[in-house]
Formats: structure tokens, sequence, C-alpha cells
């Protein structure tokens, strides 16, 4: 099949309609050299974030993760391995979703010299320590990043369930 293929041509069969539709999420996870972790500070929201968002109709998660970076950050990265899956059961306002989080490496200062924020999505980015992503994040995502670190640093891939280990 054509990886270039026009959405508009996909013609789902009537079992396809009949499933459930999940929302899908990607973010990385950039570090600097001590070690910290980048947040970035959306406009639209109070809480603090990981670069990432949305992915679209045809996207995969990497690509979708890789497209969010550039959109938010200036950065044109391949995301690298993937750290953790989440999935997040439905809550006032949202349906259920699955958040993938890759690895983007450790940003040494002239990558991080090159960011440029879109100012309507990010207005600011800081790396942080383990208290930080605690009292930044909402406890949901600050469970997806620890055990996303975590990952990492044990060079594996978790699935998780709300931010939790399963």
């Amino acid at each position: 099949m054509n990886d270039a293929f026009e959405v508009s041509k996909v013609q789902l069969s009537d079992f396809d309609r009949t499933l459930p539709r999940k929302r899908v999420a990607a973010g990385v996870l950039f570090f600097d050299a001590d070690g910290r972790v980048m947040l970035v500070d959306p406009v639209y929201k109070a809480p603090w974030e990981i670069p990432g968002g949305a992915v679209e109709w045809d996207e995969s998660p990497r690509d979708g993760a890789a497209r969010e970076v550039k959109e938010e950050l200036g950065l044109v990265c391949a995301p690298g391995p993937l750290l953790g899956i989440d999935w997040v059961r439905p809550r006032p306002g949202r349906s259920e979703g699955m958040a993938a989080v890759f690895d983007g490496g450790v940003l040494g200062a002239e990558q991080v010299a090159r960011i440029q924020l879109q100012a309507e999505e990010i207005r600011s980015f800081e790396f942080v320590g383990l208290e930080q992503i605690r009292e930044l994040l909402v406890p949901l995502l600050a469970r997806r990043v620890q055990a996303c670190m975590a990952a990492r640093e044990r060079g594996e891939t978790v699935y998780l369930e709300n931010g939790v280990v399963v």
C-alpha cells in the first residue's frame, strides 16, 4: 500500500465503523546534561506538560510526536525508543485514550539555543528534577513521566494504566 494515500479515500468497512475510537497522544522526553527533563508551559492551560500532543488521523504516534516537537519547539527530531505507553481511563469531559512517550535524548547547549517556541502554544520551557515534576505536572502526567524516566534508566519500555506501571 502506498504510504501517501489520501485519507479521504479510506473506505471503512461496516464492521470498522462500529469499533470504538480512542484518543491518541504522543510526547517526547528531552533531557539536559544533568539528567533533568524538559517541561513546557502551555499558553492555553495552567498545568505544565511534556512536548507533544494529539496524534492526527493517519499519523503514527512517533510521527505525531516529531510533528508536535517541531511545531512547539522548532526542533526537528526523530524520536528515539518508545519509553512507555499509557492507557488513560475516561474522565469528565474526556474519552479514554492512549499516550505514547518517546526518548528524545540529551539536548546539548547548541540544540537548546535553537529552540524557537511557538508563541500561540508554548509560553516557556524548563529542565526540571523529580521534585519539580511533582509540583508542575498533574498527578497522572507526573506518574507517567517518572515511570518513563525510570524505564529509560533501565533500558526498558513500560506499559502503564493511568500513569501506573502494570
